[in-house]
This record gives C-alpha cells, structure tokens and sequence, in this order.
C-alpha cells in the first residue's frame, strides 16, 4: 500500500510517498528558510501562503517520482503546529481524498519526529526511550508501542531550540541560529565559560533552559562592554552548546537508567546536533537510534511512514483538522492494533 504524506505545520513543504512494502519510494520538501530570514523568524501569514504555492506541484512531483497516479492513503500532520499551515496540508489532503476516494489518516507532527528512525534501515524496535527536542520542543518520553507514550519530562520555559536560535541571535548570527551556533562552536574552546546545566541536579526528568540563555545574554554583555565580542563568539557559542548538549544527555541517561530501557531515540531538529549524537553515542551503553539528518527537520517522510503505521486510523476524508496544540501523550493505539 502507498501512503502520500504531507506535512505543513511551519515553514517546510514537506511530501513524500511511502510503501508498506518497499519503504521510503520519493520524497520532496521546500524550506522556506530564505522568506523568513529578513524578519529573524517564522512569519505565519508567510509561512501559509507559501505553501499554498509548492504544495500541489510536490504532490505531482512525488507521484511522478513513485511511478503512481494516485497513493492508497494521504497522511497529513494534523497538528500541532501553526494553525493557517496546517490547514492548507489538511484541506489539500481531505480534497485528494475525496477525489480520489481514498481514506486519510490525521497525524501528530511530534509522533513523526518520534518514528522517523522508522525509515532507517535498522530502525529502533518497541520499547525505547525518546527525546524529542526542537525549536517548540524537549520532551522525554517512556515509549512502549505505537500510540503508547509515557511523558516523562519536558521544559519548563524554554524549549532547547529556542535557547540555540536565542543565543545565536544574541551573538549576532543569522536565522536559523541553530546551525549557525553549532558551526561557530567547532571554532571556540568549550571550557572558556562555565554555564550552568539546568535541573541535572533536581528530581524528575524536566528541562529548563531559559537560565542558560540569560548566562549567555550577561556574558555577550560583558564582552560587548570590553570591546571583545567578536574575539570571544566562538567561544561563547562553543561553551553555550556543551553546556546544553550535557544537560540533555544527562536528563536522558537518568531516565534510561530509571526505566530500565536500553535503547534511545534522538529526534526532531535539535536531532542533528553533531555533538549532541556522539556525547550520547559514547556515554550510553545501550543503543542509540536517530533519522538521517535530511529527516530530523520537518519532512513528509516521516508524515508518510507515521501515517502508515496508523492506517487503522484512517477514515474517509470528512473534516479539515488543525490543531495548534495537541498533546502527545493523548493520542492512543490506532485502532487496529486494538
């Protein structure tokens, strides 16, 4: 069975199709990186109208690239995410499933991330622990089976994709920052400043990175004052993502070992961390699973297979869905697994 995948729910136009058979067939995605750089972040309006733009000639050109007229599903990420986004994946996805009169499965956007190691070739088997971390996002979760998940502990303020894109911007480093700080930080000395790792100490599995971000503000500060900063932004940056990379091992080597699992997945844009996979990678005795760096950002890959594992769920094409905020842990067993 072929699943079309798409996902709208910020600023990527992803779609891909999916075979239950043979895997991962063609996958496409627009970033629209370049539209929202000039305002140092996520434009809404923007961000919608831009998909409104390239997601049908995706679509044409993913089903193209599979070889077929029409899949046998349409997944679309549901939420959550933004709103006006995310309706246009979802009208566009109930629209060719009434046409085509084929069913749609509403997918999580965060439960993508979860199974995108899915598409691998060896991919994590049930149960396993999963950090999911992003600009919107840092979550532990205890994940036992499809549909199962345990919310072991998220962020307290800010989500460790913001605390990067934040400090980046008060390095003076372009959108998104992410990327730009951990480049920087291959050029500074990780020891040159001495930041705090929020909560390591504190009882549970939550986060809290928004301490951090005001370490780095006061030391830019301090630099900027002293004439120093350009000397010193590596440094800085080198210092800031150690100080976030072992607080995020750390959480999660404390909720491995409480319970009990031995394997991990890294997942979600925060995922491609280089540093972050190998402090795991060497200070984990389990195994450790991520996606492909093209399949930790947003994508229709991981939509598709997600959508594929929950076609259980699917139903005729009957209601646009949007939902800007919807928790992971509610979602249950689709229902052919029943």
């Amino acid at each position: 069975m072929n699943v079309l995948g798409i996902e709208t729910s910020c600023d990527e136009t992803g779609v891909a199709v999916y075979s239950t058979e043979s895997g991962l067939v063609a996958d496409a995605l627009h970033s629209q990186v370049d539209l929202h750089a000039v305002y140092g972040g996520v434009v809404p309006e923007i961000a919608s109208r831009d998909h409104i733009r390239r997601l049908l000639p995706l679509v044409q050109q993913v089903l193209g690239e599979a070889g077929i007229d029409r899949p046998d599903a349409i997944a679309y990420t549901a939420g959550p995410g933004l709103v006006g986004a995310l309706m246009v994946g979802s009208g566009l996805a109930n629209g060719l499933g009434l046409a085509w009169d084929c069913p749609v499965v509403p997918v999580h956007h965060m439960e993508g991330h979860l199974l995108a190691p899915m598409l691998e070739d060896e991919p994590p088997a049930f149960p396993f622990l999963a950090l999911l971390v992003s600009g919107g996002h840092s979550m532990l979760i205890s994940v036992t089976g499809l549909g199962e998940y345990e919310l072991l502990g998220t962020t307290l303020d800010d989500a460790v994709g913001e605390a990067f894109d934040k400090s980046a911007k008060l390095l003076g480093l372009g959108y998104p920052g992410g990327p730009a700080l951990a480049a920087l930080a291959e050029e500074g000395n990780e020891a040159a400043y001495a930041f705090p790792r929020p909560m390591l100490n504190r009882p549970g599995f939550d986060f809290s990175f928004s301490g951090l971000k005001t370490a780095v503000m006061l030391e830019v500060r301090k630099a900027e004052e002293a004439g120093e900063l350009e000397a010193r932004r590596a440094d800085l940056a080198a210092s800031f993502q150690r100080a976030a990379v072992d607080t995020l091992v750390g959480r999660t080597l404390q909720a491995a070992e409480h319970q009990q699992l031995d394997r991990i997945v890294i997942a979600g844009g925060v995922g491609a961390n280089r540093l972050l996979r190998s402090e795991m990678q060497a200070r984990f005795t389990g195994q450790v699973f991520y996606p492909r760096m093209a399949y930790c950002t947003d994508n229709g890959a991981m939509i598709a297979v997600a959508g594929a594992m929950r076609l259980g769920d699917a139903s005729r094409a009957d209601e646009i869905r949007a939902q800007a905020r919807w928790a992971l842990n509610t979602l249950a067993r689709p229902a052919a697994a029943g």
